[in-house]
């Protein structure tokens, strides 16, 4: 790791630390997952134990030991060396290298984390962890973290008569950390552009080799071949590859179906690179030209992203780019018949719900529906430079009777990252043909 990076994951540690007071953090990363047999998944650390220390193995444990009057400490227990088990399954950083490679300040083997967490926790007044998780000790689907923690903190109670005091306060840091995440810093806002880039890639390599009778599937493989043939992990959520109807599943995954001529292809797709996650989606026909209906539906949820777009500014509310797409696309709704009423109306009783039943986006970051809350004190957050949201109006016409016929089956959204900035915003996916017009001369080679 660089000095730069050391120097940035010590930085969000102090931060932490200052956050919490007079404390103690623990904070597990994510236990590898079997997915059958002697098989696991593909392995992925916690975002939140990721973002403060970089280290990529499971088995790890940081803790932060923080002091108002002292400078904090941050120790990291993880895997031993064991050169038999590297043979099978790479290489083990250690204890002994963790502080050099990681900046942490000591080091130690994982076992000894049930000996040195009581003398940790002594005289300390409070607690931050991950309350209800399942990732400390050894045998974490059995203990759990609470279980666990109550021992530490039992143990120290078993000393009151020497004087020693156990913790009285336990908190979860997931609090404090998803605000530190909310907003992004300059190097997290350049890995976040390249996963928008490579992102845009790989869309539109899927809208040149898309064509009627290829299986879904096929799509897929061609969005996965750019991630990695550009270096990133893989995708960062299953691919959403969504021919006609399909389009009408919000969280359709299957992607077994053929390609007709004539339908429209939705695509939901980002990759993760180096942890931090893009999220876009495209709508388009496979034939390479809209029908008239198609057009329609979709210059409604194109106004409707533009709409939203102008609302996302420093200082607004997160939840009036929203607001702004929704009345768009009522208005829409009404002139195509699928609603009735006036736009106050429509938006007042909710009957555009029937068609767009999703919010207009979501915080996006190390994971693609990235933490922090929506809400402070009762009100929308602000939007501040630096926080990053998706922006994905859509309509989907199921099979109603409130809905002309020429529209049924059809499901349109379209998605884009951005990142608001001190000025206004920047869309950092915007590489992706968005208008009909540009989709349909993309598709066409021009």
């Amino acid at each position: 790791m660089s000095i730069p990076e050391l120097k940035q994951f010590h930085s969000r540690r102090a931060r932490l630390a200052r956050a919490m007071g007079t404390a103690v953090a623990i904070i597990p990363t994510a236990s590898e997952q079997l997915r059958n047999a002697d098989t696991h998944f593909p392995y992925r650390w916690d975002s939140h134990f990721h973002y403060l220390t970089g280290f990529p193995e499971p088995d790890a444990v940081l803790v932060i030991v923080a002091n108002a009057r002292k400078a904090p400490r941050s120790l990291l227990f993880c895997r031993p060396k064991d050169a038999a088990q590297e043979v099978w399954d790479g290489f083990r950083v250690g204890p002994r290298a963790a502080p050099k490679h990681f900046g942490v300040d000591e080091a130690y083997p994982i076992d000894k984390l049930d000996d040195m967490m009581p003398k940790l926790l002594a005289n300390c007044p409070a607690v931050y962890t991950f309350l209800g998780s399942n990732t400390l000790g050894s045998d974490p689907i059995k203990t759990g973290s609470d279980p666990k923690l109550m021992q530490w903190i039992n143990a120290v109670r078993e000393q009151k008569r020497a004087g020693v005091t156990a913790p009285t306060q336990i908190n979860d840091v997931r609090a404090l950390i998803d605000e530190m995440r909310l907003i992004k810093d300059a190097s997290e806002i350049k890995m976040m552009k390249q996963a928008a880039a490579i992102s845009v890639s790989a869309h539109k390599r899927a809208m040149r080799y898309t064509a009627a009778n290829r299986y879904e599937f096929e799509i897929e493989a061609e969005l996965l071949h750019e991630f990695r043939r550009n270096g990133a992990t893989g995708p960062a959520y299953p691919s959403i590859v969504a021919g006609g109807a399909n389009a009408c599943v919000l969280h359709y995954v299957e992607n077994s179906d053929r390609l007709k001529a004539g339908d429209l292809l939705l695509i939901d797709a980002g990759c993760e690179w180096q942890g931090y996650a893009s999220d876009i989606t495209r709508t388009y026909p496979v034939s390479g030209k809209f029908s008239a209906a198609q057009r329609a539906l979709y210059d409604v949820v194109w106004a409707a992203q533009n709409a939203a777009l102008n609302m996302i500014k420093p200082g607004a509310h997160f939840s009036a780019y929203h607001d702004a797409a929704v009345r768009v696309l009522a208005r829409g709704l009404i002139d195509l018949k699928c609603c009735r009423g006036t736009v106050d109306a429509v938006v007042e009783s909710g009957s555009y719900r029937e068609f767009y039943m999703h919010r207009t986006g979501h915080w996006l970051g190390r994971d693609v529906h990235d933490v922090g809350d929506y809400t402070v004190a009762g009100q929308s957050r602000r939007l501040q430079p630096g926080m990053v949201v998706t922006v994905e109006p859509g309509l989907y016409i199921r099979p109603s009777s409130k809905a002309p016929k020429h529209l049924h089956n059809i499901g349109i959204r379209l998605e884009d990252d951005v990142v608001v900035t001190k000025t206004g915003h920047t869309m950092i996916t915007s590489g992706a043909p968005r208008s009909a017009d540009d989709i349909e001369a993309w598709m066409a080679g021009a």
